[in-house]
Formats: structure tokens, sequence, C-alpha cells
């Protein structure tokens, strides 16, 4: 397997990490809320719901600006797409320091939605289609565990800024990402593929929605959309309000941890995560997407419910902690590399986007709920609603053809 790595080119490993680093501080930016979430609820007298509304804000807005910009990214290139994509996170999660009103942070926090949305749906197309079908997985591996290098950031930033110079300081760091893009610029090309597809698409016309909603893509389309929705729900839902759930206090449903402590406990979760994603894209390209995608949700299922009940023993949170970080992340390896190889390459941005961006915009819904069901019940019992979610989409998933080995330069 390493004698065939080393047949990768210089260029391939570039667009692996500018779309890792990307989606790295994509999650810094974004989880800087779920940090600060505790606090901001203070100062704005929020309930639970309203806090979690404001994330919901944030994803479904961030499910706009994936559909739009995966069909930018098939229009303009994956490259170029990426690069506004990470420009706009991070702008606005630094202008997220600036809200003097719940009005206003609602705001902001939409407009980094828009991408955080992009980010994902531009550079995970420029991975699948920049590395070859052998260890697309992989690489798809790679590029989501900059997810969970991304959370560590944001719990030791968390930590170390938020008990001294409070929320505001802390969304202003949250801009450093933006110089990435002139990194990218330089030293990123767009890919073969998609070159070969442009420069033969005389009429200058990128397809749309439209095509995606004819045979032979729409049931593809329809039932990817359904599966996503479901893990995405269970996602979002479990991990907005997992920073939250450690330091809130026991009597309120939470771990009672603290800020400062409770930073720390994310870090091994986050540290199981990293295993989680790259460790799926070595089982994925051996044993087939469609099983061990599937393994990965039942193993998690499994195990939030007993990681919400275990609030007052600090002990197992510790040890559950990086099985929940490898099983609850891990599989999201599949959206990246799975979706790619469904459809063509002339609507790939388009089709991956939409797809994916329809399961985030109705995982929108999570926060809030979780946040609505712990106001009455406690934020340990909220937490496992998600469970329920997580075997949905493991079934949902034997809808979907297996797509191991799938060469993308074949039409489908």
């Amino acid at each position: 397997m390493m004698d065939s790595l080393k047949s990768i080119s210089s260029q391939q490993w570039r667009c692996l990490f500018a779309a890792q680093l990307g989606w790295m501080l994509d999650a810094m930016d974004v989880m800087l809320y779920a940090f600060a979430l505790t606090t901001i609820q203070a100062e704005f007298d929020l309930s639970s719901g309203q806090a979690g509304a404001l994330a919901s804000a944030t994803l479904i807005a961030s499910a706009v600006g994936g559909i739009g910009f995966g069909i930018l990214a098939d229009r303009f290139g994956r490259a170029r797409t990426l690069m506004i994509s990470i420009l706009a996170y991070s702008v606005f999660t630094g202008l997220t320091a600036t809200a003097g009103s719940l009005v206003e942070l609602f705001v902001w926090r939409a407009l980094v939605g828009l991408g955080m949305g992009g980010e994902w749906s531009a550079g995970s197309v420029l991975v699948s289609e920049t590395w070859p079908a052998e260890h697309r997985g992989k690489a798809i591996g790679f590029m989501q565990a900059g997810w969970a290098v991304g959370y560590i950031l944001a719990a030791i930033l968390a930590a170390s800024i938020l008990p001294l110079f409070g929320w505001r300081a802390l969304f202003l760091i949250g801009i450093a990402p933006a110089l990435l893009t002139l990194w990218i610029r330089r030293n990123v090309q767009e890919p073969e593929i998609w070159r070969t597809r442009s420069n033969n698409n005389v009429s200058g016309v990128a397809p749309g929605i439209t095509e995606l909603l004819q045979a032979p893509f729409l049931r593809r389309a329809v039932l990817g959309s359904a599966m996503t929705m479901a893990v995405l729900f269970a996602y979002w839902g479990l991990f907005t309000w997992m920073p939250a759930f450690l330091s809130r206090p026991i009597e309120q449903g939470g771990a009672g941890l603290g800020i400062v402590k409770s930073s720390a406990w994310i870090i091994p979760m986050q540290i199981g995560a990293f295993f989680g994603y790259t460790s799926f894209g070595f089982f994925a390209d051996r044993m087939g997407r469609r099983p061990v995608f599937a393994a990965f949700l039942v193993c998690a299922a499994i195990l939030v419910p007993m990681y919400g009940q275990l609030a007052q023993q600090e002990w197992a949170l510790l040890v559950l902690g990086p099985l929940v970080g490898f099983f609850g992340h891990g599989y999201f390896s599949v959206f990246g590399v799975m979706l790619s190889e469904l459809f063509p390459t002339h609507l790939r941005g388009t089709a991956q986007g939409t797809v994916y961006n329809i399961g985030r915009a109705f995982s929108a819904l999570a926060p809030y709920t979780i946040g609505a069901v712990a106001d009455s019940s406690g934020l340990g019992s909220a937490l496992g609603i998600t469970s329920a979610f997580f075997l949905i989409g493991a079934a949902l998933m034997f809808t979907l053809p297996e797509t191991r080995g799938r060469d993308l330069h074949q039409h489908i």
C-alpha cells in the first residue's frame, strides 16, 4: 500500500492539504460558538432553545451555501470556489465579535454558515477528483480528519481565551483562516478531470438542479438526501451541545466540569475522532462504503445514551469520550467519497453539494430540538435522542449502491 502511495504527485498532496486545512479551520470557526454557548446564553439571557436556534441558523445558511457553492464549483472550478468559501467563513466569524444584539448575532452566524457549507462542497470534490479510486476513501478520510484537529484548536482557544478575555476576543481569532487563501491561489490547480470537461463544454453553460431532478440521478439524490438528513441530525444534535453538556452544572443535566475542564475532556474525544476519520477511509477502501458506514453508526447509537447518562462519573466520560469521538465522527468520511462516486463530473459539485446540504438543512432542527428537550428533561437525556437518527441513517445507506473502486472518469 505504501508503494502505491508513492505514486501520488505533489499536486495531489497539495489539493488534499488545501481541503484538509480549509476544513480544519472551518471546524475551528464553527465550534468556537459551541464552546462560547454558555457564556453567550448568559450575556443575551437566552433559553437553551434560543441558543440552539442560533446554531440552527448557521446550519440552514450552510445548506444554502453548500448548494450554491457546489453549483459554482461546477461552473468556475473547485479550487477557486474553495478560496471564496474560506474567505467568507473567516471574515464573518471575526465580525461575530461585533454583535451587540440577538439579531446581529443571528445575522453573523448565518453568514458564517454560507462559507462553512461552501468549503465542504468545493473541497471534497477537489480531493475526490484529484486522487485515484484505490486511495480515494483514504484521502477523504484524511481531509475529514481536519475537522477533529480544528475542534481541538477551538477547545484550546476557548480554554485559554474565554475565561480571560471573553467570547468576543475568541471570535476575533476566527478571521485568521483567510490567510490560507493566499497559499491556495499560488499552489493548487484545478483537477485535470474538471479542466477537460470545462474545455469540452463549448456552450459555457453549467448543469443545474434540473438535471439532478431527472433520471438516472433523481433516485440517488433522494435516497442520498434522506440518509444525510438522518445522520447529520444526529451529528449536529450531539456535538453542538457536547461542550455545553460537559460544562453545565449537574443540577441542570450537565456533567459539571466547567469551561476549562470540559475543554480538556473534549480533546481526547477529538483525538478519537481523528483516528475515526482516518481509519474509516482505510476500512472503506478495503471492505466497501456501506458496511463500514453502518457499523460506525450502530456503535455510535449504542455509545451516546451511555455517555449522556454518566454525567456524574468523570472517569467514565473520559474513558468513553474517545470512543464517542471515533464512532460519532468517523463515518463522515463517506459523504465526500461515496457521493462523488454516485454522480458524473459535469454534475458532481452540484449533486454532492445539494444532497449533502439538504441533509444539513434538515439537521438545523437538531440544535433547537435538543436544546428544547434539555430545558425540560436535562441535557444528558436530550442527547440520547440522536441514537435513533444514527440507526435510521445506517438503514438508509443500504438503499444506495456500493461504489468502492469506481472510476470517476467513466460516465455513470
